[in-house]
């Protein structure tokens, strides 16, 4: 029998005054690692006027409360009650209230529309001390016409006005099904060892451009109580991950760490419209400096675990990473393979793809295309049937139907179905050498991103037929964090493509990736400014000319994703980052605050 949460926070408190860890060898095989800001040391005395429980047990919701309802408050006690089982929700495609910010589609004309409701959530938590942690996290297929499901880690404490029952809160994000659109929301309700309340829910923030919306409701909730067989391992893995994050401080921190820098933190985050700016940050010198993470009801209540989608950013720090995570394991010439030698599918295309390589192919000049102008194919009609193709056999078919106009590597046309081809082609390659099994995708999870740290929100992809055993879309699809974006930039930018030491990948093919290789610097982009594309990174070169402010010339490698995503990462080792969804791309005034602190010429 497991001790209460109560019980285990005594224990692991004796343990800390006995000059012993809370993980110290016992007799029980159940031996908790608390989580870092565990035992919450309130008296429960919490003054609240939204989401009490009177409005939890009798009430309804008529519409969105501000967002600090749902947070953990000042004066929490640690919970009385241990939340072990699983949570289901009844009526998830009727009631609730809805309102409609932007609808480029027209979507939600219709009164009861499918896009206005939460798909069915069964979710099946434990609970170390005060953190209640699901049992599977990162994106979960739920069988919607429309919406998929992604759970994140809450907490659980007391509020003396709860009449003894424990107050619970995890945020949740719907994940649009085949498209990468993510809207963050939290849900909230009371339980005891008899039952739960009703269960409030609201979203109140997105980073989608097209589709934008307030949605709330409260519903009738089932907690099935159950002995999950790995608890003590999900709830030690949970205060692993949680102890693995990077140093985090508040952006306005930069002025206090660097007084004597002039560091202007007002720079960071400009230049985005404040209401469609979702989150940003700077990682320098070894700390994640972040904004907080604002909604339309004020700020997130778990904004450290905030969903972030990565748009086109997968095409870097999936597929680049994927193709220098083979070079590394099988040579430089994996870049050097023919993309028709792995998708036979390029057999019966429209263009010809006889000499692409996967080179050609992460630099997007495989010489197949309708048109050169800047974005002309992406944003045309056989791109738009691509992204809308679910299956695979439509989505591979839909990406070679590109006409042949050019000698490969001499024409850069953006297309995201080259980054579904050069995914799908370093797989095949991949399960030559490994077996019929391998999966590229769980090969840079298992190899790269968890040795990283990076959380389990950014361990699962958006494959195609809307399926787990799908095929990974490659060049969009992943979610991110604030820390596993700062993460992955940080093992390109800062590391050397290292993780703990060990080369994770090609040392080579990252530093040309990173433009610090003259001979090799990856293709010009057409459009107003001329950037750099190699590997999946984009570059802007910084000159004298153009920035008065430095003596020397030199390149910022960034990533950029649809809607106003960018992870800029500067040779300083200075990274800046921010998701947005209001097609605004403006960083270099960001990068260049990031000198006064290091400079980028010495």
């Amino acid at each position: 029998m497991r001790p209460s949460p109560r019980l285990r926070v005594a224990l692991s408190c004796l343990l800390l005054l006995a000059g012993l860890t809370a993980t110290a060898t016992t007799a029980s095989a159940d031996t908790l690692t608390a989580v870092a800001d565990d035992p919450l040391t309130g008296s429960g005395a919490v003054s609240r006027t939204l989401l009490t429980r009177t409005d939890l047990t009798t009430g309804t919701s008529t519409a969105p409360v501000s967002d600090s309802a749902f947070a953990l408050p000042t004066g929490a006690a640690a919970p009385s009650h241990s939340f072990q089982g699983t949570l289901t929700l009844s009526g998830t495609s009727t009631g609730g209230g809805f309102s409609e910010l932007v609808d480029t589609y027209n979507r939600t004309s219709t009164a009861d529309s499918v896009w206005k409701h939460l798909p069915s959530v069964s979710v099946t938590f434990v609970q170390n001390g005060s953190h209640l942690i699901p049992t599977v996290r990162g994106l979960q297929y739920t069988g919607s016409t429309v919406w998929n499901l992604e759970v994140g880690a809450g907490r659980a404490w007391d509020e003396t006005s709860d009449n003894g029952m424990t107050r619970a809160s995890f945020p949740f994000a719907l994940v649009e099904r085949n498209a990468n659109c993510v809207h963050n929301g939290e849900m909230t309700f009371l339980f005891d060892a008899g039952g739960i309340s009703k269960v409030r829910y609201q979203i109140t923030q997105e980073t989608c451009d097209y589709q934008k919306f307030n949605m709330w409701g409260q519903l009738t909730g089932t907690y099935t109580p159950q002995t999950v067989s790995n608890a003590t391992t999900i709830e030690n893995d949970y205060a692993t991950e949680v102890a693995g994050r990077l140093p985090t401080k508040s952006i306005n921190a930069l002025a206090t760490d660097y007084p004597s820098s002039g560091v202007d933190t007002s720079k960071f985050g400009s230049g985005v419209t404040a209401s469609s700016m979702t989150a940003y940050g700077v990682y320098i010198n070894g700390v994640n400096y972040t904004s907080g993470c604002t909604t339309r009801y004020g700020s997130y209540a778990f904004c450290s675990d905030m969903l972030l989608p990565s748009y086109s950013t997968a095409k870097s720090a999936f597929t680049s990473i994927a193709a220098m995570r083979l070079e590394q394991l099988y040579g430089a010439s994996v870049a050097s393979e023919l993309i028709k030698n792995w998708v036979p599918e390029t057999s019966s295309s429209s263009g010809d793809w006889s000499s692409v390589t996967l080179n050609n192919a992460l630099d997007m000049a495989t010489g197949n295309y309708s048109s050169s102008g800047f974005e002309t194919d992406e944003d045309g009609t056989t791109m738009s049937n691509f992204f809308t193709a679910e299956s695979y056999s439509s989505k591979v078919s839909t990406a070679l139907s590109y006409p042949h106009k050019s000698t490969p590597g001499s024409q850069w046309v953006y297309h995201t179905s080259d980054y579904f081809l050069a995914a799908r082609a370093e797989n095949n390659y991949l399960q030559s050498k490994a077996g019929s099994s391998a999966d590229i995708f769980n090969l840079v999870r298992d190899d790269v991103f968890k040795p990283l740290g990076v959380g389990p929100d950014s361990l699962t992809i958006e494959r195609t037929d809307n399926s787990a055993t799908g095929v990974p879309l490659g060049g969009y699809g992943l979610f991110w964090t604030q820390d596993s974006i700062a993460k992955v930039a940080k093992l390109l930018n800062n590391d050397g493509g290292a993780v703990n030491g060990t080369q994770v990948l090609n040392s080579t093919a990252l530093a040309a990736t990173m433009q610090k290789t003259s001979s090799d610097r990856g293709v010009t982009t057409t459009g107003t400014t001329a950037f750099k594309y190699n590997n999946g990174l984009w570059a802007l070169q910084f000159t004298p000319s153009s920035y008065p402010q430095y003596s020397c010339s030199f390149y910022v490698p960034f990533m950029s994703g649809y809607g106003g995503i960018t992870v800029a990462m500067a040779p300083n080792g200075a990274t800046y980052y921010y998701v947005s969804d209001n097609d605004e791309f403006s960083w270099a005034d960001a990068v260049n605050e990031t000198n006064k602190i290091k400079p980028m010429c010495s």
